[in-house]
């Protein structure tokens, strides 16, 4: 059985507007030469035309030579519904975990390399284990700090995270009819998109309800405290892309 070594990193945890996003990529242990020459490093440190060339790369050596992909996209309205009773850092544990759990398996070993999200680097590299469960135990987890910018298969993971966030985005200013910029808090087009994406009864689901842009907007413009997401739906949120933008543009 060969043995591999996975990294992990994720792209959009700040954005008011989108998805979070988590890959982890699985490689064989000597296949880091053919990372390095794809030119695999930080996403933050690429073009997007960069990002997109070696995102591809990476999903063709995925049909010829093996490696592993797992991604978990995260909408908006799980990060509101974890923000009721836990935190980003626990919900990034879980993405992490779920999005590892796609690429290999288990019982293979070998060493997994994540960037950690935490402010204790070995608290989160420890949290990831526990939600991985006893059938990782073959596993070393390398838990650290600005990983996607040290290790070449962070790195990789972190292009890949941050493709399809690009995607998602690109997909969504498609479909609302606007652009909203890069869905980060203090991108102009940002800030204008969500003053219009909360202009009726409830935020648009697209927006991160918990995320203090969102709700000083809403509180601004309504002069009333933002609603609160709801298991059961209660909020009425749109989920219609079309059809909120339809209404928003007659």
């Amino acid at each position: 059985m060969r043995a591999y070594n996975i990294g992990v990193d994720e792209a959009g945890r700040g954005p008011v507007i989108g998805p979070l996003v988590v890959c982890a990529l699985a490689i064989p242990e000597g296949d880091y030469s053919i990372l390095e020459k794809m030119g695999a490093k930080d996403s933050k440190s690429l073009s997007k035309t960069k990002r997109g060339v070696i995102s591809r790369s990476i999903r063709e050596k995925c049909m010829t030579r093996g490696w592993k992909l797992g991604v978990s996209i995260c909408e908006p309205v799980k990060i509101d519904l974890n923000s009721i009773k836990s935190n980003l850092n626990t919900l990034e544990v879980e993405l992490f975990s779920e999005a590892i759990k796609k690429t290999v398996p288990s019982r293979t070993g070998g060493a997994i390399y994540v960037d950690a999200c935490d402010t204790d680097q070995d608290r989160f590299g420890n949290n990831v284990k526990l939600s991985l469960g006893n059938e990782w135990s073959k596993w070393d987890i390398i838990s650290r700090h600005g990983h996607d910018q040290s290790n070449l298969l962070v790195g990789a993971s972190s292009i890949i995270a941050k493709d399809v966030r690009d995607s998602a985005i690109s997909d969504l200013s498609e479909k609302l009819g606007m652009d909203i910029g890069s869905g980060y808090p203090s991108d102009p087009k940002t800030k204008i998109a969500v003053v219009e994406l909360i202009s009726r009864g409830t935020p648009h689901d697209c927006l991160r309800w918990s995320w203090s842009t969102v709700k000083n907007a809403w509180l601004s413009l309504h002069n009333s405290p933002v609603p609160t997401r709801s298991d059961g739906g209660g909020n009425n949120s749109q989920t219609d892309l079309r059809a909120w933008s339809d209404s928003n543009h007659k």
